[in-house]
């Protein structure tokens, strides 16, 4: 449980909670759905695609049937699991198929069984925009060693300069400008280095990383958030933005692999330009600095008062219209 520093904090908490409590209403909802729709269910050919707008339960089911090549889904069930992460007395266990599950990247698991005697059980990842614009949609939350330890034990080879530079990124303590008492005068943010500042060799080979590892990084961001998750997510469905009612919802559905593959043909590893505006630290007047990101995900300083020294990857806003 967090503990209010000040006003200003405790109103960030409760934007976080109820945040979260919208995020699990929505997977609550689609699972209520999905349970009580009458089976066998015919698959709706003109509802499939990316992009749709409509009952988002019903989208969802016909998209898995669809990529499992089935026109009728004979049976399904749904658990929303979401809440198991962020319980406030983190003791929530779920149990499906004999597995117990205390935390799962998915929000939603779904047990289906198809017209070709298929039964199967799929997790399924949900993010969700209620604004009239999409907005930048969380994607992993982490810290700048766990992100390391995270690749390295996903075999790709980061060295002690590249940690030691994500660190300077992140501000973590004993690598912020404040520690370093060579640094008089700074004009910015002291509480950490920015991506065009922090070690130089360790700079460019996350550069390379993100490059030469943009399958598989995103897939552990899409996937992996948990040791020993016993169900992965295999689909993402994302609502991108306010709607009228449930069944002209417009949502984005794809499977990992279909996504992954569009963001690598999207765009590499690049740098875009920004200014701090807001804050405590507002950059001087013609003061830039660099922003990282590959494909659809962004990546930045968590910087909240509760997570000061995290790191925080985004999906793209709006990505679902352009990839």
């Amino acid at each position: 449980m967090l503990n209010p520093i000040d006003n200003s904090h405790a109103v960030q908490i409760q934007a976080g909670v109820n945040g979260r409590i919208q995020g699990h209403s929505f997977e609550d909802k689609i699972t209520e759905e999905i349970n009580n729709f009458i089976y066998p269910l015919s698959l709706d050919e003109s509802k499939i695609g990316h992009v749709s707008t409509g009952n988002p339960a019903l989208l969802l089911l016909n998209y898995i049937g669809y990529k499992n090549n089935s026109n009728i889904i004979i049976k399904a069930s749904a658990f929303s699991s979401g809440s198991l992460a962020t319980s406030e007395d983190g003791k929530k266990l779920l149990s499906i198929n004999g597995i117990p599950i205390s935390k799962c990247k998915s929000d939603i698991i779904l047990q289906v069984e198809f017209e070709n005697d298929i039964e199967t059980t799929i997790g399924i990842s949900t993010k969700q925009c209620n604004n009239r614009k999409p907005t930048n949609a969380q994607l992993y939350f982490t810290t700048a060693r766990g992100f390391s330890n995270l690749l390295i034990d996903n075999g790709i080879v980061i060295s002690a300069s590249a940690i030691k530079s994500i660190r300077q990124f992140c501000g973590d303590n004993g690598y912020r400008p404040l520690d370093d008492t060579s640094i008089i005068d700074r004009k910015s943010d002291p509480r950490r280095f920015f991506w065009d500042e922090i070690d130089e060799t360790g700079r460019n080979e996350w550069e390379q990383i993100f490059n030469d590892n943009h399958d598989n990084i995103l897939r552990l961001l899409l996937q992996k958030a948990y040791l020993n998750d016993p169900f992965a997510p295999e689909y993402l469905l994302h609502k991108t933005k306010s709607s009228s009612s449930w069944d002209t919802t417009e949502v984005a559905i794809y499977s990992i692999n279909e996504i992954i593959a569009l963001s690598k043909a999207y765009k590499g590893f690049e740098l875009k330009q920004y200014s701090v505006r807001k804050g405590s630290y507002k950059d001087p007047p013609g003061v830039y600095h660099q922003a990282p990101r590959f494909g659809i995900v962004q990546m930045q300083r968590g910087g909240q008062a509760q997570h000061p020294e995290q790191l925080q990857f985004n999906l793209e806003a709006g990505y679902f219209y352009k990839i």
